[in-house]
């Protein structure tokens, strides 16, 4: 049986007149709200296109770009060994407003495209992509932002003044990379603001990623009805 979605690789053209590749995964109605993916640290790989897939036949038009292309378009990396090594040395080589531009077009891509007809657009990510959808809700003009497991989102907060949307925070109570004050510190920032924070006490970094030792199926069914739940209310 095929899917009822339908999927595709697009060009997103910069400020600077460059584009960057994007995957694209539409709804079986074939319109439907806005949602920028945003990748781990291991490129756009077989797991975050499942991740958008999941989200399309969810009814969202899904747009999931790729943040390495200035150092390694297209990249797909494993979660062990010389890969990991290479998805860490690569997001250190990001420069922090190139990929704040990119999300700017990433988000205003999708909002121009006639799937999605000017409706609304939130934004989703998980480790660095949680970052980034908080860095999106922070400046890229998105109705609504969910993060996982969003490694540095604590030493981000300067730009939590900036943020006017709703934004929904999910982190797992054994995280070696997020340690408890580190949450606790987010929690305290979006205080007065439309957030909500979510903590998983049995899960670990990356429970949500099928392909990933650290994979939680309980916490990761959790979070996804509690994304869903969060998502359609505001952009639908």
């Amino acid at each position: 049986m095929n899917s009822p979605v339908t999927t595709e690789w697009i060009s997103v053209p910069t400020a600077g007149g460059a584009s960057f590749d994007a995957y694209l995964a539409k709804p079986p109605a074939g319109k439907g709200p806005g949602l920028v993916l945003f990748q781990e640290i291991f490129g756009v790989n077989a797991h975050i296109r499942g991740v958008a897939e999941q989200y399309a036949l969810d009814g969202f038009v899904v747009l999931a770009p790729d943040v390495f292309w200035r150092l390694a378009p297209r990249v797909e990396l494993g979660y062990e060994g010389a890969d990991r090594q290479r998805g860490i040395a690569l997001a250190k080589q990001l420069d922090a407003g190139a990929v704040a531009a990119d999300t700017v077009a990433a988000a205003a891509a999708l909002r121009a495209r006639p799937e999605v007809g000017g409706g609304k657009v939130g934004a989703i990510g998980y480790c660095m992509g949680g970052r980034l959808a908080f860095g999106a809700a922070a400046g890229a003009g998105v109705d609504a932002a969910v993060a996982y497991y969003g490694g540095g989102i604590h030493d981000q907060l300067d730009r939590a003044a900036a943020i006017a949307c709703p934004v929904q925070f999910h982190y797992a109570g054994r995280d070696d990379n997020i340690p408890p004050a580190a949450v606790e510190k987010v929690r305290v920032a979006m205080q007065g603001k439309a957030a909500e924070l979510h903590l998983y006490p049995g899960a670990q970094h990356g429970f949500n990623c099928w392909a990933r030792a650290s994979y939680d199926a309980a916490s990761a069914a959790l979070a996804h009805g509690r994304s869903l739940q969060f998502l359609s209310a505001l952009l639908f």
